[in-house]
């Protein structure tokens, strides 16, 4: 079988390589390196090409698959500090915002919750 022959891959596993493709391609990566990580990816996940032998039918490894989201984390970092600064005060304001909200409606309900198992329990006792 020569080198880069897909024929050993089943109709699955191609698919998802495709959507891997076109997965980098949207973030702008050239097509040929997307397809090389692509098949790279499915590669990792399924352990090569399943279609011959008694070795078919084995887990896959979701790890390369979630690997993305973990670099794409790592993104904040390379934005510039004013921009960064910008979302951390829009967080803490909807913090401040959320609180204050929610004091006022909970804490009332929990206290006289509390006050009425309190007494309920001394009653209970006395009687």
């Amino acid at each position: 079988m020569p080198r880069g022959d897909k024929s050993a891959y089943t109709s699955k596993q191609k698919r998802q390589a495709e959507h891997i493709e076109e997965g980098y391609v949207k973030r702008g990566v050239p097509r040929d390196e997307a397809e090389r990580r692509a098949w790279a990816t499915e590669n990792a996940t399924s352990g090569g090409g399943k279609k011959s032998g008694g070795g078919r039918g084995k887990q896959i490894n979701k790890g390369p698959a979630k690997k993305g989201g973990k670099k794409g984390d790592r993104a904040s970092a390379t934005r510039p500090k004013a921009s960064r600064s910008a979302s951390a005060e829009k967080g803490a304001a909807t913090r401040k915002r959320k609180t204050a909200k929610g004091a006022t409606k909970g804490s009332t309900a929990k206290r006289s919750t509390a006050k009425r198992s309190s007494s309920a329990r001394t009653t209970r006792k006395r009687a």
